[in-house]
């Protein structure tokens, strides 16, 4: 366990540095360099619009490979996922700018942006499945919540490089090439993730079914025939989470740099201790989840969250480091309270035959409603005088949405008996 634990954890993390990298990069340099004819916010804007094109495409990319990894395995999904985003985030680094070669530019970042998000859609389902399905009931979440660190270490070195960037070079040297050094460095790392990746087996739940010739033939049309209501509340469910972290990951850094004079520095530091924190509190979350309940935990982040976005708005709003990083701090430990068990609870929700597509679909489609519109809503909110307390309504209602939905789902933590074996596993 430990080893496939490290293998998920690895591998997400650098699927999301390469997803992350866009992220950072449409708030600080793609405006002026791909749509330069546009004003400072509508170029933000503009930029934040190609962002969001990853979160449309990523539930094409869990019907896909959830397709691959429900027929033929979990473990060849790792393998292609990795592989695409990789590939595409590389290119992203190779596009010439607008002034080079015109509407063509943003144009092509538009299409590898998509085949970013087709292979993130896959990834999160290959990995998270692979682990869960190995751990032991009792310990699920805890294990599956490695694959979850993923995105902190994938966003503490997307913007650990782009601080360093920033931090070396002149604001000239790194419009005109700097922000591409992040994009050409993830072929080294998908290489070395495809190393790691080599090796592992695949899930024994995939090889029973396999033997029993039980897999399904068109995964995507039982999950639509059978799960349809179950997708469509997971998918609302975890909207919350992503409007959340992408609000204080993205959104934030435009923000604080664009309206408040923040040093960009300053803001990615913040940014990054605040994320820093969350990764390590995410096995300690998750192990809360194993005795407490996966529903239990994701109801508290809900409501933690709806009761947090005025005060995080209200401490970002003073410019003051330690301030914005408390704020920051606070969203992103009531989103990892929701993050760290959704990694054992998804899989737990759907049938193994269909489990690969249903859960990644669900997860994906979460990040749709949350990530794809947070930033472009949250930067149109945010314009104009005073703090941007549209955006602190727009968090909460989403976060609200979102408990509603998790009030929905049921509890799917494994019974124990006296003794601390599991006796029965509830099923949604």
């Amino acid at each position: 366990m430990r080893r496939l634990a490290a293998a998920s954890l690895v591998g997400t993390a650098i699927e999301f540095y390469d997803f992350y990298v866009y992220g950072t990069a449409a708030a600080l340099v793609l405006g002026p360099l791909f749509f330069p004819d546009f004003s400072p916010l509508a170029g933000t804007l503009a930029a934040f619009s190609t962002f969001a094109v990853g979160f449309v495409s990523r539930p094409l990319g869990s019907v896909l490979f959830g397709h691959i990894g429900d027929r033929h395995g979990r473990r060849p999904v790792l393998v292609a996922s990795l592989l695409l985003t990789g590939v595409a985030t590389v290119c992203v680094g190779c596009v010439p700018s607008y002034a080079s070669i015109g509407a063509a530019a943003p144009a092509l970042l538009i299409a590898l942006r998509f085949l970013q998000g087709l292979g993130l859609g896959g990834e999160w389902g290959g990995a998270v499945l692979l682990t869960a399905e190995h751990a032991p009931e009792q310990r699920r979440a805890m294990w599956s919540s490695f694959p979850q660190m993923g995105p902190s270490v994938g966003f503490l070195l997307a913007n650990g490089v782009m601080l360093a960037l920033s931090a070396l070079l002149t604001d000239a040297e790194f419009l005109s090439w700097g922000w591409r050094v992040p994009f050409w460095a993830a072929g080294l790392l998908a290489l070395a993730g495809l190393f790691l990746r080599a090796s592992l087996a695949e899930s024994p739940q995939f090889e029973e079914l396999a033997e029993r010739g039980a897999c399904s033939r068109v995964p995507i049309a039982e999950v639509v025939r059978d799960h349809w209501r179950l997708v469509l509340l997971t998918a609302g469910a975890l909207a919350v989470g992503y409007a959340v972290f992408y609000a204080v990951s993205t959104w934030s850094l435009a923000y604080a740099t664009g309206r408040l004079g923040v040093s960009r520095t300053v803001m990615l530091g913040c940014v990054m201790a605040a994320v820093a924190v969350k990764g390590v509190c995410t096995p300690f979350m998750a192990a809360l989840g194993d005795r407490y309940g996966r529903r239990f935990m994701c109801l508290a982040g809900c409501a933690a969250s709806a009761l947090w976005m005025f005060p995080l708005i209200s401490l970002l709003g003073t410019g003051q480091p330690l301030l914005m990083f408390l704020g920051v701090l606070g969203a992103l430990l009531a989103f990892i309270a929701m993050f760290s068990v959704v990694a054992a609870y998804l899989p737990e929700l759907y049938e193994a035959r269909v489990r690969c597509t249903g859960a990644a679909v669900g997860y994906n489609l979460g990040g749709v409603l949350g990530g794809a519109l947070t930033p472009i809503v949250a930067t149109a909110a945010s314009e104009g005088p005073g703090p941007p307390w549209g955006v602190a309504a727009y968090l909460t209602a989403v976060a609200l949405v979102s408990l509603g939905c998790f009030a929905l789902l049921p509890e799917t933590l494994p019974v124990r008996a006296r003794g601390g074996e599991v006796v029965t596993e509830p099923t949604a």
